[in-house]
């Protein structure tokens, strides 16, 4: 399997703003808020994929969705072997859902990159 995007992040200085002008622009495509957390949306249509958070500009979070749990420890540990930090090792993260197996690093400038997969239970 080939890896795609499972979801963006975006730190944004006046969350408002924001706020409004993505609400906005993106109607007409047909996506909306699906989760909102004061200074966190996340939009999208059924599920969010796009998340914009009040912070500091530049700040990217990319996430990659893998097939398998596998998967996602194969990524974290080559990324650790290639200069990557730890930003979070491979497990379950119970605060998404039950279901959502995921690690994260920071590349050498600090984004957080993540590649997640989705487990049954």
């Amino acid at each position: 399997m080939s890896a795609t995007i499972d979801h963006v992040g975006m730190s944004v200085t006046d969350f408002d703003k924001a706020r409004a002008l993505y609400v906005a622009a993106l109607k007409p495509l047909g996506l909306r808020i699906v989760d909102d957390y004061g200074t966190t949306i996340g939009m999208g249509g059924e599920k969010a994929f796009l998340w914009i958070s009040h912070g500091e500009p530049g700040h990217v979070h990319l996430a990659f969705r893998a097939a398998t749990t596998t998967e996602v420890d194969a990524f974290y540990k080559a990324a650790i072997a290639a200069g990557a930090t730890d930003n979070g090792p491979p497990g379950i993260r119970s605060e998404y859902s039950e279901n959502y197996y995921a690690a994260f690093i920071r590349d050498p400038d600090g984004h957080n990159i993540e590649a997640v997969c989705y487990v049954r239970r």
